[in-house]
């Protein structure tokens, strides 16, 4: 059984790599077209899409999912129409393949240019959100790569369903179906064969738990882009607009607090607290938050839980809300750096130099002056979408996107020049 899940999977990853070459000729108005073909075929294919998506829930509901993976599991007419204006998007986004991004000239008259180009194959390895089916396929095409798709067992119905439509609409362009390949299989040993394949797949982005991303990286033969988790923190100066901030805050923790760039730390300066945190925290509890609070916030606001060490490290995902008060901004540029993962992070304060100072002190991948967290997004970077959020230092930070799917090689002309 294992030999023929093996051999089946390595025979996708083939054709992947045989695509991958031919993508790579493939005109930008020819990607752009194909896209748009996708698109239409997702509003064509909404109702089926949704009714494969209620099989995937209805399951969900039996094993116990929680509330917030529910929510990231779930396929709406709205959902389904981000996923469509996501490809539409995308097809009008600057196409970064070919683009020279330096030429030199040598002193012995060797021309050298350094010339963005695909990746090659990039396996999606991600969990609940059957979106990112569509995402994935749409950024990796734009940028010239094959996409090898592995999603988890609780959107097999929803994530078969795109896949199959999406495939299917690149049937009638010029963009060879072979680029786009899923391992739908349920096999656990699935995951394990692909990430050994690092012959034909050049890049793995693993979306997910901590507990998957971190399988991953431990268990990857290929290069992995990654975060582990998303523990962001927004702080409240003495110097900020109080109704600013309690906007910022309530947005980056309730607006949709299971994902990867919700506030799950809110830290604020001790010269405030007695006058944001009792308001502030009303509102929370009125929206459902469970508060844990350290020992000067449960001076300040009594009936809420005490917070453990755990909890600075904690990603929730869910609405639950560390919350600290700190003696200045260096205590939470320090809490940050401490506790946090490198993910997003945001300041509310009317004092530039404070601002500044934050955005160069504190390590994380997206920082932010006077703005939610929530913005953490390729769509709302203005990138079309992402395949994911990189917490990484090398190739890529942030939301990795079209620019984040290439690679570059030297291309150097000369006119008969022998090295002496």
């Amino acid at each position: 059984m294992i030999k023929t899940l093996e051999k089946q999977i390595m025979g996708m990853a083939k054709e992947a790599k045989a695509a991958s070459r031919q993508l790579a000729l493939i005109s930008t108005d020819e990607k752009n077209k194909a896209l748009v073909k996708m698109a239409s075929a997702l509003k064509a294919h909404s109702l089926y899409l949704i009714r494969e998506n209620e099989k995937d829930l209805a399951a969900g509901k039996r094993a116990g999912l929680s509330n917030a993976l529910l929510d990231r599991l779930t396929l709406n007419e709205k959902r389904i129409q981000s996923m469509i204006d996501c490809l539409l998007d995308t097809s009008k986004l600057k196409d970064p393949i070919g683009v020279v991004l330096e030429t030199y000239k040598r002193p012995n008259g060797l021309i050298i240019k350094k010339v963005r180009v695909p990746i090659g194959v990039i396996g999606i390895i991600y969990e609940s959100r059957p979106n990112v089916t569509s995402d994935c396929i749409g950024l990796c095409l734009k940028s010239g790569n094959a996409v090898f798709l592995k999603g988890g067992k609780e959107a097999l119905y929803s994530n078969r369903a795109i896949f199959s439509v999406l495939k299917n609409a690149l049937k009638s362009t010029k963009i060879p179906s072979e680029s786009v390949q899923m391992v739908d299989s349920t096999d656990r040993e699935a995951l394990q064969i692909l990430l050994k394949l690092n012959q034909y797949v050049d890049l793995i982005v693993p979306r997910g738990g901590e507990g998957l991303i971190r399988f991953v990286a431990e268990n990857s033969s290929i290069p992995v882009i990654k975060h582990y988790k998303g523990v962001c923190h927004t702080y409240v100066s003495d110097k900020a607009d109080l109704a600013m901030a309690k906007r910022i805050c309530f947005n980056a923790k309730v607006q949709r607090p299971g994902v990867c760039n919700a506030m799950e730390t809110m830290l604020v300066h001790e010269k405030v607290a007695k006058k944001f945190l009792p308001t502030m925290i009303e509102e929370f509890k009125k929206a459902g938050v469970e508060i844990r609070g350290c020992d000067k916030t449960r001076n300040i606001v009594k009936d809420i839980k005490k917070a453990t060490t755990q909890d600075w490290y904690e990603e929730y995902l869910d609405l639950i809300l560390a919350v600290k008060v700190v003696k200045n901004t260096d205590e939470a540029i320090g809490h940050i750096n401490t506790f946090g993962s490198q993910h997003s992070e945001t300041i509310v304060t009317q004092d530039k130099k404070e601002a500044d100072k934050f955005l160069k002190a504190v390590d994380s991948a997206c920082l932010y002056v006077n703005a939610s967290t929530r913005f953490t997004d390729g769509y709302e970077f203005g990138f079309g979408a992402e395949v994911g959020i990189s917490t990484d230092k090398i190739h890529v930070r942030g939301p990795m996107a079209l620019d984040g799917l290439t690679t570059y090689k030297y291309e150097i002309y000369g006119q008969g020049q022998i090295r002496q």
